[in-house]
């Protein structure tokens, strides 16, 4: 086909007429796009603006600036006087074009919705529940839908192509082998995404969900349509398939409330007086922030062979907050054995007995023989 264009006698006045044409098209869209963007920036500027017009300025003034200028292009195409083979060509590059900036266009528009849904919710409030199970859903569905749209432009764009439409065709007369072979192939592919239906929908996790998983504590900071990223709590990232969570057992310590027990143990002599690391434990306790005046109780949980086993066990609102409260309870409870009952420390009884007979020389070599 280029050869044949490219010998086609087209007049000067024919190529500027036009070059003018599509030109005023795109200038006339970027116009339409400035106005309206303009629009939007002063009224964000100068009145109580909701959040609505700012995200819809953030996210679709780049986008606008490529479909409106295609749009306007579209509408003053059949002004163009081409022959039919460049005419053709000029017409399947502007349907192109415009079908992928009009996905860019939903795809920011999804943005703008995901900003509204946000406007409204904070999942740094410290009951989240509701909140977390929301944004988990609205994560899986956001990743969904802009998967779609891009199917579903790219799938519009080939079969505007014959070619690519007689593929079709003949691909339809073997269905059932294809959905046979694409059945294999995907297998993986799809309980992921089966997976993430069931996980956005039945949620056993959700986003900032604290769990231990793989023997590693860390938040859920990620849910994508084929992986979860969990955030430990040194700052690495665990990264694993969907299919983890509905296959494998887990612990989730945030799954109806973010309130946990702390225990700490503590072996001690069998002379300490356990009333008195009681009542310590219960004075200390109410001067820390971080305990949340549920629980707090010191109980002899075990006696050893040679110590007693003291578990405190204590509450706060979240996992983070137990954790450091359970190592301030720990260190001041140590702290108060070692300052007023040190003979209570953990130690090791020998009991020696006299002999009747005299330490000598004899003796020894006697008892060795």
């Amino acid at each position: 086909m280029l050869p044949d264009l490219l010998d086609l006698p087209v007049p000067l006045e024919q190529a500027l007429y036009v070059t003018g044409t599509l030109a005023s098209g795109v200038l006339g869209g970027l116009i339409i796009k400035w106005i309206v963007f303009a629009s939007l920036r002063a009224y964000n500027r100068h009145t109580d603006a909701p959040l609505a017009t700012h995200s819809l300025a953030r996210h679709l003034s780049r986008p606008s600036a490529f479909f409106l200028p295609v749009l306007v292009v579209s509408f003053v195409l059949p002004l163009v006087p081409l022959e039919p083979k460049p005419f053709e060509v000029l017409r399947r590059f502007v349907e192109t074009t415009l079908i992928a900036t009009f996905a860019w266009v939903l795809i920011s528009a999804i943005d703008v919705v995901e900003d509204l849904v946000r406007q409204h919710y904070q999942v740094q409030e410290g009951n989240n529940l509701r909140v977390r199970k929301l944004f988990t859903q609205l994560q899986f569905v956001k990743k969904l839908a802009v998967t779609l749209v891009i199917i579903l432009a790219v799938g519009l764009i080939l079969m505007s192509f014959a070619t690519v439409r007689r593929i079709g065709t003949g691909l339809l007369t073997s269905a059932g082998i294809a959905s046979v072979i694409i059945g294999f192939a995907a297998q993986r592919s799809l309980s992921n995404l089966l997976a993430g239906f069931q996980i956005a929908f039945t949620q056993p996790i959700r986003l900032d969900d604290v769990l231990v998983v793989e023997g590693e504590w860390g938040r859920v900071e990620e849910i994508t349509l084929t992986y979860v990223v969990v955030r430990i709590w040194d700052e690495r990232r665990l990264v694993l398939p969907l299919n983890y969570f509905i296959e494998k057992p887990f612990q989730n310590w945030t799954r109806t409330t973010s309130q946990l027990l702390g225990t700490v143990f503590l072996y001690t002599d069998y002379t300490l007086p356990v009333e008195e690391v009681r009542a310590e434990l219960k004075r200390l306790v109410e001067q820390e922030p971080l305990w949340d005046r549920r629980v707090c109780v010191l109980q002899v949980t075990d006696s050893k062979e040679r110590t007693m086993e003291l578990r405190a066990l204590v509450s706060a609102s979240d996992s983070s907050r137990t954790f450091d409260l359970r190592c301030i309870v720990r260190e001041k409870l140590v702290a108060f054995i070692q300052r007023h009952y040190p003979e209570s420390l953990p130690k090791t009884r020998s009991v020696v007995e006299a002999s009747d007979q005299p330490f000598t020389l004899a003796n020894v070599a006697s008892a060795e023989g």
